[in-house]
């Protein structure tokens, strides 16, 4: 891969959980730069395509390539050029914002500037309470913000603004959209397609894990 390539291909991919198919050959093409919103009810496959393209999970049959590389074969190469985000924070509850941002770098053998990742996402360096005291909303931010760490060129966001109100949405989706706007690839699974509106272009619908619908994002898809 080469290091500013962050498009991906998906061909054929299928994966299961037992004997249900959560996807089902799936074909998808993501451009360098692109911005995709994906959508559909609850079990229709979004997290599980999120989690195959950020080789968390891996498919049954298909292939990924990222860059023109097998994402599955080169997942320990690639990874550092993925950022996921899950429904879970991953946060350390006991440690600061701050102490939490270090020990994430630390762990992946990054040098950061905490506080800068910090003011990016809207919260305090200098606040030093432990995160088990921050809202819904401030844990998501600093979610945001951890994984940030390793400036991915693909970002895989699964239900993003989960706990954040209006101002956080609207905070987090700008952040979103310069960072594809210096050619990150985005792929976002919501049930708030209008959060997204600045940060995508394209919508994708899934139904019992395959694609009805690859078009234009206008806002009100989904």
């Amino acid at each position: 891969m080469k290091t500013d390539d962050a498009s991906v291909a998906v061909r054929g991919l299928c994966r299961r959980f037992g004997r249900r198919w959560a996807l089902s050959h799936v074909d998808l093409d993501l451009p360098q730069g692109a911005g995709v919103v994906v959508t559909g009810g609850n079990g229709s496959g979004k997290s599980t395509l999120l989690r195959c393209l950020a080789t968390a999970l891996r498919p049954h049959a298909g292939t990924l390539t990222m860059g023109g590389d097998a994402m599955w074969t080169h997942r320990e190469r690639l990874r550092p050029h993925i950022g996921y985000m899950a429904h879970q924070n991953h946060l350390w509850m006991d440690l600061s914002a701050q102490e939490n941002l270090l020990a994430w770098a630390s762990l992946s053998g990054q040098s950061i500037d905490a506080a800068k990742l910090l003011k990016q996402v809207g919260l305090s360096a200098g606040r030093r309470d432990p995160v088990r005291t921050f809202s819904a909303g401030m844990k998501r931010r600093l979610a945001v913000a951890r994984m940030l760490i390793r400036t991915p060129r693909l970002l895989l966001l699964d239900e993003p603004f989960s706990g954040l109100d209006a101002i956080g949405r609207a905070d987090v989706a700008q952040l979103f959209a310069s960072l594809r706007a210096n050619g990150t690839t985005l792929v976002v699974a919501t049930h708030l397609p209008q959060a997204v509106t600045t940060m995508v272009d394209r919508c994708v619908t899934l139904d019992e894990g395959r694609i009805t619908s690859d078009a234009p994002f206008t806002g009100v898809n989904g």
